[in-house]
């Protein structure tokens, strides 16, 4: 159960941010609608958004997996920022690498991600209740860390927690920590092994060739 959960965690909080539509309901009852153009503001409409339409295709996207594919992986690369995520991933195995092999690794990333986990929306109960917590500038405010975290009937809180930067006049997600385990440190342990026997390009190949695979944990 808890495989699922985080599971779903993953993928909602990938694609925008936060995973609720009842984040808007819970948010604009207590009067503190985020400002307009802030990080909040930004996970609270694009999340309102997706859950919005996972909710009303739901049957069309059990049906067809290949239009979730295409809608996971549209708003992904919308809300993402995938190439400077790639470059962390990559850690010191990505210093002086070319632009083109980074972005080729981000793509090898997100297919391999949203091929194990975009599925597990599906599952996703869209009537959790969610409360964003706070936004913390960090950086003199070029990286804004936003914390929230769902509240599920019966059980303990989960804290998510996404870590954002300016990427044009656009605010995105470039890191995610669901239960404090981030995103960008579990694939970068993950990867540092292969990054260490191989180029990024070869270890790009074997992940787009399905032989590795990008995992959420080490139990997954």
């Amino acid at each position: 159960m808890k495989r699922i959960l985080t599971a779903s965690l993953l993928a909602c909080a990938l694609l925008a941010g936060v995973p609720s539509l009842a984040l808007a309901q819970a948010t604009a009852a207590a009067g503190t609608a985020p400002a307009a153009g802030t990080p909040s503001a930004m996970v609270l409409t694009n999340t309102t958004r997706i859950l919005s339409t996972l909710e009303s295709r739901r049957a069309e996207f059990s049906k067809n997996r290949a239009a979730l594919s295409q809608f996971v992986t549209t708003e992904f690369n919308q809300l993402f920022d995938r190439d400077y995520a790639a470059r962390l991933v990559l850690g010191t195995h990505g210093r002086g690498a070319a632009d083109a092999d980074v972005a080729n690794f981000a793509d090898a990333l997100t297919s391999s991600l949203m091929q194990r986990y975009g599925s597990a929306l599906l599952d996703f109960n869209t009537r959790l209740q969610v409360r964003i917590k706070s936004e913390t500038p960090l950086r003199g405010g070029a990286i804004v860390k936003v914390s929230s975290e769902f509240l599920r009937q019966g059980g303990e809180p989960v804290p998510v927690d996404y870590l954002l930067r300016k990427s044009g006049n656009q605010w995105k997600v470039f890191d995610v920590m669901v239960e404090g385990v981030s995103f960008v440190q579990t694939f970068r342990n993950q990867f540092d092994t292969p990054l260490s026997q191989k180029s990024i390009a070869q270890v790009a190949a074997d992940i787009k060739a399905g032989k590795l695979q990008a995992q959420a944990s080490g139990n997954q």
